[in-house]
């Protein structure tokens, strides 16, 4: 099996500017499928949004820097265009119980129509009121009842005046009430002479005096009885002439509205509610007696909404959808339980909080309602009780405005308990993969609630065809954004970069907020170097310095190599020591560098120690990544004797966790070479996961790797002799940047890619790994007969130390 050096070639896949048929962008036309390597969230967004089924709301799940919610409120606003404009709503009062308000749905428009026309009647009403209660006809039939009212009560206290005064007393009128009183020579007789009267007269007065006031109280108990029979004439009055007041203007609104029979309904109820209220209306101080004793009766001024009665008369918006086309789109960035449900205000009237009606805000469901809603999950999800408000609205299909407080009881102020309205939405989150299956794994509700997954691609082929539609791709984020034009050599570093961005030389990323960036800095130092297109040489700049201003920890770990503060070897051999790759991500920053790692063997029990486990700062993948190690070892080494091992593994010079399985493979070379007695050569660095049967698997960050092996390795002066160790299913990953490719052509660094644990050892050390010859043994002067021959040794050292008890075995010099 030969080892694979790789060409410089195969290093990066060029983008050539002569394979565009355009000069520059404004020959392209732009890409008008905003859904370009989408086809799959695209699917899944058309199915969501035609399904109306309860439950099939969305979520789109993938990474933020592909768009997801531009890309979604692109396609839904243009299909939501296509749809019909739901109906309004409106809050009214409910007469019969006003802290328990009633809804009115209207046709879309017709609401603002609504409370506009409520409000000029409110308006007109004191009005129309005052014209008819001050009307010569009302004021003389009132004054007719009241009239009667005054001839009955004289008529009965003439006839007892008469009595009363033909035995010689009087009625008196007194603050306290009436009084009966003897009279002579036409004055009211006092103390002095009544005593002077004989026995026989005082008698026959009293007996006068107490008959007479039966008689009175008898006509003083009819009085109130006559009083409310006067009011109820009064009242009846004053409810014919109301009811004769408002027909007409309600008659208007009736004929505005006579198409909405809960509209009709509301206006009876408005009809029967003025009548019981005329004196307030007429009268805003009537409903507070104490204001009305210190103002006395005052004409209001103010608006309908304001007066204490005319404000039952008003309407509450909610939803209108005067100015829609189609139905409503709406992104809520700020989704509190308030902002999403709405809320109820609350006044401070002399210490009390006080509402009604008219203090109901409505929530982003209402816009949205009849529509769609779209909302970031993670936003939504640490905000209180806003996840739980949402799904409550989603599984009733109502919309019902309430505080936190008072679900839970928190609160004991005086609310409103408004009528819920039909809620009809389709809700899109917005989220992270991770998000999304956390959701799935411990909320119950989330998967009947989301049943759409729009699942958005990170990468799409690279091919002629996607090649030339991400041209076209850039030539409309050019233009939406107001950039400068773009040449083809321009548009070609840019493709080139899309692919190292996945880090795969076959396909192209869709992170198209990183594109867009990307595009606005070479835009910039486009302008600052006066070109009035950005070139190749722009996108250069621009990715250079994005990798400069991230870069400064890059550069202080380098230095901490160079100024040997970390011990790095990139010359000569050494046993049971290897150069590992490790990669760093740290915000925006993301680098590699290399590690020494060293293993140490002695006699044992088959036991391969890794130290970083030992002191908890190794990973489950990267203890895994070792236990495999041992596997490989007792196959291949131990399959007649026991592995009698002790090994130990080290990141040297590790300050922080360790993860991953990159480096089981620089790990086995370490420790077959500290086995064997095997120098390995410290020119190379590894890098690869190995699996049991000693075959090298894929790994991540291969271009950072390369990279940053390759710097330290220029800045101490390269050799000829330098290079990196890859898993061949690597290769279609390579996107180097132009210092390696450039090295690597002149010879001056080497990158291989091998399958095997074998073509590795052999790359490290130039010794032949060996095959078993017809007896089942190694050749001399192979590796796998070092490394059996060595543990064969600790075997036998094994055994005598077993026969010999707990005494430590004697060694002879010939065994060492």
């Amino acid at each position: 099996m030969g080892i694979n050096e790789l060409s410089s070639e195969q290093l990066y896949r060029k983008c050539q500017p002569d394979s565009f048929t355009f000069s520059t962008t404004d020959e392209l036309k732009a890409l008008d499928n905003p859904f370009f390597g989408q086809k799959r969230a695209l699917t899944s967004t058309e199915f969501g949004m035609k399904m109306k089924r309860d439950g099939f709301n969305l979520y789109a799940l993938g990474p933020d820097e592909v768009n997801k919610k531009t890309l979604l409120e692109s396609l839904i606003k243009q299909e939501a265009e296509e749809e019909t404009i739901p109906d309004d709503w409106v809050y009214v009062c409910n007469f019969k119980d006003e802290q328990k308000p009633i809804t009115i749905k209207l046709p879309a428009g017709d609401a603002v129509r609504f409370r506009d026309t409520m409000n000029r009647f409110a308006e007109d009403l004191p009005n129309v009121l005052t014209s008819t209660f001050e009307s010569e006809e009302y004021q003389n039939r009132r004054q007719a009842i009241e009239d009667q009212l005054k001839e009955d009560e004289q008529k009965e206290f003439s006839e007892l005046q008469q009595q009363v005064e033909s035995k010689g007393l009087t009625i008196l009128h007194t603050p306290m009430g009436y009084s009966l009183a003897p009279v002579r020579d036409g004055k009211i007789m006092d103390m002095e002479e009544i005593q002077k009267l004989s026995d026989q007269e005082r008698q026959e007065l009293e007996k006068e005096i107490q008959h007479f006031q039966k008689e009175l109280q008898k006509i003083l108990r009819l009085i109130p009885e006559r009083q409310r029979k006067f009011r109820k004439k009064r009242n009846e009055l004053n409810r014919e002439y109301a009811e004769f007041s408002v027909r007409a203007l309600l008659e208007e609104i009736r004929n505005e509205f006579s198409g909405e029979q809960e509209v009709l309904e509301y206006l009876k109820e408005v009809k029967n509610d003025i009548i019981e209220h005329v004196r307030e209306i007429l009268n805003p101080g009537a409903s507070n007696p104490f204001m009305q004793a210190v103002q006395g009766k005052q004409e209001f001024k103010g608006p309908p909404s304001e007066h204490p009665v005319l404000w039952r008369y008003t309407v509450n918006v909610m939803i209108d959808n005067s100015d829609a086309i189609g139905a409503p789109v709406v992104y809520e960035d700020h989704p509190t339980f308030k902002n999403l449900i709405g809320r109820i205000e609350h006044e401070s009237q002399m210490g009390t909080l006080t509402t009604d009606f008219t203090y109901i805000k409505p929530g982003t469901l209402h816009r949205a309602n009849g529509g769609y809603l779209l909302i970031d999950a993670m936003r939504l999800l640490t905000q209180p009780f806003a996840w739980e408000g949402l799904k409550r609205a989603l599984q009733n299909n109502k919309l019902i405005v309430e505080s936190p407080g008072d679900m839970y009881g928190m609160v004991s102020t005086v609310t409103l308990e408004p009528a819920p309205i039909k809620l009809e939405v389709k809700v899109v989150l917005i989220g992270s993969r991770l998000l999304y299956y956390l959701l799935c794994a411990y909320d119950e509700d989330f998967s009947t609630l989301f049943k759409v997954e729009v699942d958005f691609e990170e990468e799409i082929d690279w091919n002629e065809k996607t090649q030339e539609m991400y041209a076209r791709l850039i030539t409309g984020l050019l233009q939406k954004y107001e950039l400068s034009s773009m040449d083809s050599s321009g548009v070609a570093r840019t493709v080139e970069h899309a692919s190292r961005l996945v880090n795969d030389n076959q396909k192209m990323t869709t992170r198209i907020k990183d594109i867009i960036d990307l595009l606005r800095e070479a835009d910039y130092w486009a302008r600052e170097s006066n070109k009035k297109v950005i070139d190749e040489e722009a996108v250069q700049k621009a990715v250079d310095q994005r990798n400069y201003r991230s870069g400064r920890l890059k550069d202080r770990y380098q230095e901490s190599i160079l100024r040997e503060s970390i011990f790095i070897d990139t010359e000569g051999e050494k046993t049971g020591q290897v150069n590992g790759l490790s990669v760093i991500t740290i915000g925006n920053s993301i680098f590699a560098h290399p590690t020494r790692i060293t293993a140490r063997t002695r006699v044992g029990k088959g036991e391969v120690v890794n130290i970083e486990r030992e002191v908890e700062m190794s990973g489950p993948i990267h203890a895994k990544g070792v236990l495999i190690l041992s596997a490989f070892l007792g196959a291949r080494y131990a399959e007649e004797s026991p592995l009698s091992l002790s090994a130990s593994l080290v990141f040297e010079q590790s300050y922080g966790g360790v993860e991953g399985d990159s480096a089981s493979s620089t790990e086995l070379y370490a420790l077959l070479s500290s086995i064997g007695e095997i120098p390995l050569k410290q020119s190379i660095a590894v890098t690869g996961s190995v699996n049991q049967h000693g075959f090298i698997q894929p790994i991540g960050g291969v271009n950072e790797k390369i990279e940053g092996f390759f710097d330290i390795c220029e800045k101490r002066g390269l050799t000829g002799g330098q290079g990196v160790i890859i898993p061949k299913a690597n290769v279609k990953n390579l996107m180097l940047k132009e210092e390696v490719v450039q090295s690597v052509k002149e010879g001056t660094f080497h990158i291989y890619a091998i399958e095997t644990i074998d073509e590795g050892m052999e790359l490290l050390t130039g010794m032949e790994m060996g095959e078993r010859d017809e007896d089942g043994e190694y050749p001399e002067e192979t590796v796998n007969f070092k490394v059996e021959s060595k543990l064969k040794k600790f075997a036998s050292i094994q055994q005598t130390f077993t026969g010999r008890g707990n005494n430590q075995p004697q060694i002879n010099k010939e065994d060492k």
